[in-house]
């Protein structure tokens, strides 16, 4: 045996370890009873304390200088990578911690659905200021003197900073700004006006997943209050939600899980259990799940075709054509909900979330004035009040969970993927003439060939701009909404 493989070896009971860790949250949001949550807590922060001891194992930091010697590919070279930079996070954040974080984590998740259920945010601020300390905590650990959002961020979008992100969102907001008050200033569509049953939207939902390429024998498709992908390789779990009167939630959430599930299942089978075998950040498994929705998902090619699947699964729904559908698919309207906003105001949800979190991580905004925050904000940023919690501050699971640095991910994503969409138009020119006849094959097989497949081999600028030929910008997607929207609400 040679340091190289005890390291691989070692790291992938690591790995499967922590496929095993993410199988209980899996199971805390779909299957597992309401009385199980303090005992799921326990369990979920003894896995945590097991995890953390094998990744800061000292020999890890031995066969790694052993190993660098004995790397002769590329491949090698960047697990060796993965893991040093693990290792190197892992122990700078005490064992204690880490347990007391995924322990905080289960426990306010379920206190974070009960409070959203009952409108009521005061319930929750105090479990969400315990989360906020023990980020702040982690993050000052992490940074080692540099900045704590950035320490944050960098789980989800390694080598990202916010001031890079600062810019990039700077320029986003205007184009955004402009194309949504055009948008809202004309009269939209007619909204849909029928019932749809949770039934049947789950046999359609099954229906596109398996057209967008999800391979259902390595992976599931449930039910959840907040739709997520989890998993990798070859057991893969995502989730939806039906709504009697708006089945475009259920339709257009599993899509987008269905692009990271994809993802996900497309990583060469040889990076299995290791480093390189999962997504290489949350920014390009965003990209995926965002062009899968929107680009592909929402075009007028492909709801040309969703809408006849519509009339045979739902039967005559209330909408004359396909042109009518398409207008309702991509409406410009007032709405509360970030995973149910259109493509124009989508980017503006995130940068609020973006904007208040880093406040909080920075001590500038107390947990328990994050509401009034919040509804101040919206106002600002959308021009009315919000109504209730659970359409503002307690929408979104993330900071129950301690996802702090997660939610501009969302915003890089949507970058990423108008850089790659154009990109496909270019390589596969005939692309509206399958996704009219409903065959994804083309566009995803690409996508998997130019991101998918690689994992985590490079890093994720390399990886966007490898499959594009040039540096991610936001000009791309601007260049996208402009052409779609200001076709959809002309001037």
């Amino acid at each position: 045996m040679t340091a190289f493989s005890d390291l691989m070896a070692f790291q992938r009971e690591t790995e499967a370890l922590a496929q095993v860790a993410g199988r209980l949250g899996w199971d805390q949001e779909t299957m597992m009873p309401r009385g199980a949550a303090a005992q799921r807590a326990e369990e979920s922060g003894a896995m945590q304390s097991v995890l953390h001891a094998r990744r800061i194992d000292p020999r890890i930091a031995e066969w790694l200088d052993a190993a660098e010697a004995e790397a002769s590919d590329d491949v090698s070279r960047a697990q060796l990578r993965h893991i040093r930079r693990d290792h190197d996070r892992a122990v700078r954040v005490p064992g204690d911690l880490a347990a007391a974080i995924a322990r905080q984590a289960a426990l306010a998740q379920g206190q974070w659905a009960e409070a959203r259920a009952a409108d009521d945010f005061a319930a929750f601020a105090p479990v969400l200021a315990e989360i906020v300390a023990l980020k702040r905590e982690e993050g000052a650990a992490l940074a080692a003197g540099g900045d704590v959002y950035d320490a944050l961020l960098d789980d989800y979008e390694p080598g990202a900073k916010a001031a890079d992100l600062d810019a990039m969102f700077g320029a986003l907001r205007p184009g955004l700004v402009a194309l949504r008050e055009r948008a809202l200033g004309q009269a939209g569509p007619a909204a849909l006006d029928s019932r749809f049953a949770p039934n049947k939207q789950m046999k359609l939902a099954r229906k596109l997943a398996k057209t967008f390429g999800y391979d259902m024998t390595r992976g599931r498709l449930d039910k959840a209050v907040h739709p997520f992908s989890s998993g990798s390789g070859s057991d893969v779990r995502i989730t939806t939600r039906t709504s009697e009167s708006d089945p475009f939630n259920c339709i257009y959430s599993t899509i987008h899980e269905v692009g990271h599930a994809c993802y996900e299942q497309a990583i060469d089978p040889a990076y299995a259990l290791t480093p390189l075998g999962r997504g290489v950040s949350m920014g390009v498994h965003e990209s995926q799940s965002r062009i899968y929705e929107n680009q592909l998902g929402r075009s007028r090619a492909f709801t040309g075709w969703l809408y006849s699947e519509m009339r045979a699964a739902f039967g005559d729904f209330g909408v004359a054509d396909a042109d009518a559908f398409y207008r309702i698919v991509n409406a410009v309207e007032r709405g509360f909900i970030r995973t149910e906003a259109d493509e124009v105001q989508y980017n503006l949800h995130v940068l609020l979330r973006y904007d208040l979190e880093r406040a909080l991580i920075a001590g500038d905004l107390n947990a328990r004035d994050l509401e009034a925050a919040w509804n101040d904000r919206f106002a600002a940023d959308f021009g009315y009040p919000v109504v209730r919690p659970s359409e503002g501050c307690l929408q979104d699971v993330h900071w129950s969970v301690g996802l702090f640095g997660y939610f501009p991910t969302y915003s890089l994503g949507n970058v990423y993927a108008g850089c790659l969409h154009a990109a496909l138009r270019a390589a596969v020119p005939d692309l509206d003439e399958q996704l009219a006849r409903g065959d994804l094959g083309p566009a995803t097989g690409w996508l998997r060939e130019n991101v998918q497949r690689h994992g985590g081999l490079m890093s994720p600028r390399d990886l966007i701009s490898e499959a594009t030929g040039q540096a991610p910008d936001e000009a791309p997607l601007l260049a996208y909404l402009e052409e779609k929207f200001g076709a959809l609400y002309p001037t």
